[in-house]
């Protein structure tokens, strides 16, 4: 337990009901826990999330309807949760964009620079707080509430929306001053104490290190035999631990696999076309065009689709397209996403292969040096990586409320 970094049982158990309570929403119809419920080990089971508007949790969550239906889908795979209080992690998001630095006086090199607050206790707590000021995710489209309103004019703006709605509920405010040592009333609360409130439930709740592979590590023994083989295979020819290494099989780094490109793209302001760049949106540096972080395979068994964008929805699919990246992209068709049906954006899907030159720059931004893996190579592998789930995986400390101090439904 000395590897996580450690968290106020008390701010957990707050923490476990705002990441279930769908006021931290601008139109209070999502929570964290839609896309990242108990149900689905901590996401959401789709390749790109129906976020806000839609309705449903997991992969049978539909994309809404009427006014409120959605405007597109999330464009990037929703991550998973496991081990994210482990004292190794040092960046989030697919593309890094968070990380610990000193540059703007708050703790944090963030997407709100110099305007995240001070007094996030450590990376999780201030990526909790990011979700809620994102149009798709969970603030809502312009004109539908305040919270939206203000974030579209700054950042953090609206924050202290959030923070009020939450603290004049009687219930929270009592939490809030028995969780934390400097709240006297509910008046105090802001949302940094969210956001540590937040961070002290993921960094808790979702920490997993009983696998079988940790238990034969430790024992001496040896795991099955098919999963002995896809270990030494991981280890050594395959080659899949020059990047998943560490005791949380990653490096933290950033590598261009090629994945197959579809879906709206995070795209910045002056992209043209549903494309995602990658590393590069954040750094800015050609060299890091089309890279992504490497994740954790952590329970990876439990956590598909895989990718950055959820290409793949098995993990031999996975693996076949680390080995040969070219020859996978080229075999890739649309049905291998799980993406539920939207027929209103469904031109934007797979609008991206359309353009050439884009499919050009992506594929000549492979990384991966081909290898020659058999079918029995590959599943063997995929036996390895099963062996990493955690023997209490699915029996999580506190789990999904019931309900919550709003009242709102919990999903």
């Amino acid at each position: 337990m000395d590897d996580y970094i450690p968290a106020d049982p008390l701010q957990a158990e707050l923490g476990q009901l705002l990441f279930y309570d769908k006021i931290l929403s601008g139109n209070q119809n999502i929570s964290c826990g839609t896309c990242h419920h108990h149900d689905h080990a901590g996401t959401d089971g789709l390749s790109l999330g129906i976020g806000e508007g839609g309705v449903g949790v997991g992969p049978e969550r539909t994309a809404g309807t009427g006014a409120d239906r959605i405007r597109k889908r999330i464009p990037r795979n929703a991550p998973a949760l496991w081990n994210l209080g482990h004292k190794d992690i040092r960046v989030l998001f697919h593309d890094g964009r968070l990380t610990h630095s000193d540059e703007y006086g708050n703790g944090f090199d963030s997407p709100a620079e110099e305007w995240l607050p001070p007094g996030l206790d450590n990376l999780v707590a201030a990526q909790a707080l990011f979700p809620l000021t994102a149009q798709f995710e969970m603030a809502g489209n312009p004109g539908e509430n305040e919270v939206t309103g203000a974030v579209h004019e700054r950042i953090d703006y609206g924050w202290p929306i959030i923070a009020k709605r939450v603290r004049v509920i009687p219930e929270y405010g009592a939490m809030f001053v028995a969780a934390f040592d400097h709240i006297d009333s509910a008046e105090q609360v802001t949302i940094v104490e969210i956001g540590n409130a937040l961070g002290a439930f993921i960094t808790t709740e979702w920490r997993s290190f009983d696998s079988p592979y940790d238990i034969a590590l430790a024992s001496g023994a040896p795991l099955p035999a098919n999963a002995q083989r896809g270990q030494d295979l991981f280890f050594e020819s395959a080659r899949c631990a020059a990047c998943h290494a560490g005791p949380l099989f990653t490096d933290q780094d950033f590598h261009a696999l090629g994945l197959p490109a579809f879906g709206p793209g995070r795209t910045r302001r002056f992209d043209p076309i549903p494309r995602d760049v990658g590393r590069m949106g954040e750094t800015d540096l050609l060299e890091d065009a089309y890279k992504f972080r490497t994740p954790s395979l952590r329970n990876v068994a439990l956590t598909g689709p895989y990718g950055h964008n959820g290409a793949y929805a098995t993990l031999a699919e996975m693996i076949r397209h680390h080995a040969d990246p070219v020859a996978a992209r080229a075999v890739w068709t649309g049905d291998l996403a799980q993406l539920p049906e939207v027929p209103w954006i469904a031109a934007v899907d797979f609008a991206i292969h359309a353009d050439s030159r884009e499919m050009a720059r992506q594929a000549n931004a492979i990384e991966m040096r081909p290898i020659r893996l058999s079918d029995q190579d590959v599943d063997d592998l995929v036996a390895f990586l099963n062996a990493l789930t955690g023997v209490t995986a699915e029996e999580r400390p506190l789990g999904r409320p019931n309900k919550v101090p709003s009242g709102l439904p919990v999903d």
